[in-house]
């Protein structure tokens, strides 16, 4: 009994001190009262397009319309997202994924493609190498040899601007929609970019011009399995007639001129050109069933 007694004492001997010494603390301000801790605000995308570092990207926004189209394509937090040949959209799209816990894999050029190839992918690299704004870029490949070299049913969202021409005139637009749908999950969004020939108009299976018709766009998702969503007037231009003597690269930023001297050149309106802008575009959304 005792012994218990005694224990029981200095329990409460050792409590009450303990509890003078907070006291003690908390009135000399010794130890801070804890603080709620700050969640930083999401960085959304306009704050990202925003940004200084984007300055010379901006100047063609009122042409690429980024915002609105990211956002068509649903770009957005937590995504996977692959860009095919990326290049002016990448300082928007890689730091608000990587703000927002996404992930942005570049798919660049395939080694089969030659050394001419391999120095700009190592040029690309170097550009966004740095973590801090752009995340961990992943990096794939995609060419007419390699397909897109990432895992099946693996991204959210794929995207492709301005390329499908490129692929017509080597012969591969086919198996390239076909590897951009094994590429995505079920119920994932391949979305296009592209240079719109008027269906009133030839279409050149090759793409010689640079223009495509919406139609035949259409026809290849289909033919890979993909459903059309639906489209966007976004980056349409009406002033764009399709027409022009060096197809789309007449007009801005290409603006191919004739050569001093040529027959071409006598009556050739550089000015005209310039004041139509950049080309009118289709913007075409697909899903993978699932």
């Amino acid at each position: 009994m005792r012994k218990i007694l005694a224990q029981t004492t200095l329990a409460l001997a050792l409590s009450f001190g303990m509890g003078a010494c907070k006291a003690k603390t908390a009135s000399t301000g010794d130890t801070p009262a804890p603080s709620k801790t700050e969640v930083a605000a999401p960085v959304s995308l306009s704050d990202v397009l925003a940004h200084p570092r984007r300055a010379k990207e901006a100047e063609r926004d009122k042409f690429r319309n980024p915002k609105p189209t990211l956002e068509f394509f649903e770009v957005g937090p937590g995504k996977n997202v692959v860009e095919i040949w990326p290049g002016w959209y990448t300082n928007a799209i890689a730091p608000y994924l990587a703000e927002n816990n996404g992930t942005y894999t570049a798919a660049l050029y395939h080694e089969s493609q030659g050394e001419r190839a391999m120095k700009r992918v190592e040029a690309f690299k170097a550009k966004y190498a740095d973590t801090d704004v752009y995340g961990n870029i992943n990096y794939a490949a995609f060419s007419k040899d390699s397909g897109l070299t990432i895992a099946p049913n693996s991204a959210d969202v794929i995207l492709t601007f301005r390329n499908v021409h490129n692929w017509m005139g080597s012969g591969y637009a086919e198996e390239a929609f076909a590897t951009f749908y094994d590429g995505l999950k079920p119920g994932g969004i391949l979305g296009v970019v592209e240079h719109r020939l008027p269906e009133t108009m030839a279409q050149d299976p090759r793409g010689a011009t640079g223009y495509v018709q919406e139609s035949y766009m259409k026809s290849l998702a289909k033919a890979a399995g993909f459903e059309f969503v639906g489209s966007s007037e976004v980056n349409a231009n009406p002033k764009d007639t399709a027409d022009h003597p060096f197809g789309v690269w007449t007009l801005p930023p290409s603006s191919r001129t004739p050569k001093e001297g040529s027959p071409e050149a006598s009556d050739f309106d550089a000015a005209a050109y310039k004041n139509i802008g950049e080309s009118d575009r289709a913007t075409l959304k697909f899903r993978k069933p699932g």
